[in-house]
Formats: structure tokens, C-alpha cells, sequence
């Protein structure tokens, strides 16, 4: 499916608040592509879908996990929030025709996980650094984008699990094997 079709049927399915952040994920997104040098089409496809099973109702993700045997585990059935990166990967794939690649991106962009690839890692930063977003430490990160993009993806999964950690919320694993995983490449 075209950009443009994409970005019309995600409008259909979100508020305008979510289809803004969307649409800022996208851009930046782009801008990430652009500076990493990864396929910009691509990155703009996944940031404006990355979210589109989001306003989903709990009762509609499990059920919809269900139907569509979607695999999902203890800390996923407590936090059904977590379920709409998986549903949004289902969608991806049989609605706008995502490759498994691309699928597996907007799957990973609210946990993380171990073999993340350049759009699984440009997602994961965009989903937190676009123009929509008011973290105080913006400018740090994005300066951590322009050093290392292993660096930001670290960041971003400590401020994760630091924030789950305040609430005395369950961290899921794939967070923490995640950031495992690259902290062992980053220090090799």
C-alpha cells in the first residue's frame, strides 16, 4: 500500500491527537532514515503506523490476539497497552502489506528487543524524540542519535525501565534483554 493510503486509513482509525503523534513519528522518522542512511519510504511507512492499533479497547486486544493467534505472555495479558505494538505489527502485514522487517519494527517500538535492526531502531528513537514530545532531555538524546544510534536506543530502554521501576510497574523482559544485548555491543 502507498504512503498516502496508509496515512488516510490510519487517520480513519485514530484520534487526532494519536494521528498527530503518528504523523510527527513519521517525520522523524524520515529525518532518521535520511541521517543514518537507511530507506526513507520505509522509515515514513512504519512511524505513521507504528501506532495504529493504539486506541484499540483492552477487550478488542485480546480478543483480537486471540482470533489472530498472536502469542502474547503474562506481563502482555496484565498490560493489554503493551498489545497494540504486537496487533499494529498483524495489521501492518495484512493490511498495508509490511514486510516481516517492517512488521517487526512497529512490534518492537514500545519494548525493544535483542536483534533490533535500523528500523526497529529508528522507530524506537523517533516514537521519543518527535516534535510532539516534551522530555526535558530531548536535546541529550538527540545528540546521542548523532554520536550513536546503539547509545540512544540504550537510553531511551534505562529511562524505560527507570520509569517502570518508579511506578513499581512490570518491566517486560524483552526490555531488559534488549538492553542487555546492546549493552554487551557497545562494549565490545
Amino acid at each position: 500500500m502507498e504512503l498516502e493510503e496508509i496515512k488516510e486509513y490510519i487517520k480513519n482509525k485514530l484520534s487526532e491527537k494519536i494521528y498527530y503523534h503518528s504523523k510527527c513519528v513519521m517525520e522523524r522518522s524520515e529525518e532518521l532514515a535520511k541521517q543514518l542512511g537507511a530507506d526513507i519510504e520505509i522509515a515514513q511507512k512504519i512511524g505513521i503506523a507504528h501506532d495504529v492499533a493504539k486506541e484499540i479497547s483492552e477487550e478488542e486486544k485480546l480478543k483480537y490476539v486471540k482470533e489472530n493467534n498472536i502469542e502474547i505472555d503474562d506481563t502482555e495479558r496484565k498490560n493489554t497497552s503493551l498489545l497494540h505494538a504486537k496487533i499494529g505489527k498483524d495489521i501492518a502485514i495484512k493490511i498495508f502489506g509490511f514486510s516481516e522487517n517492517m512488521g517487526q519494527a512497529i512490534a518492537n517500538h514500545t519494548t525493544g528487543n535483542k536483534n533490533m535492526d535500523i528500523y526497529s531502531k529508528i522507530l524506537f528513537i523517533a516514537d521519543r524524540t518527535s516534535k510532539d514530545r516534551n522530555f526535558e532531555d530531548l536535546e541529550y538524546l538527540n545528540q546521542l542519535v548523532d554520536k550513536n544510534i546503539d547509545e540512544a536506543v540504550l537510553y531511551i530502554l534505562d529511562k524505560k525501565i527507570e520509569l517502570q521501576i518508579k511506578k513499581r510497574a512490570s518491566i517486560h523482559v524483552n526490555g531488559i534483554i534488549a538492553r542487555n544485548y546492546i549493552l554487551e555491543q557497545i562494549n565490545n
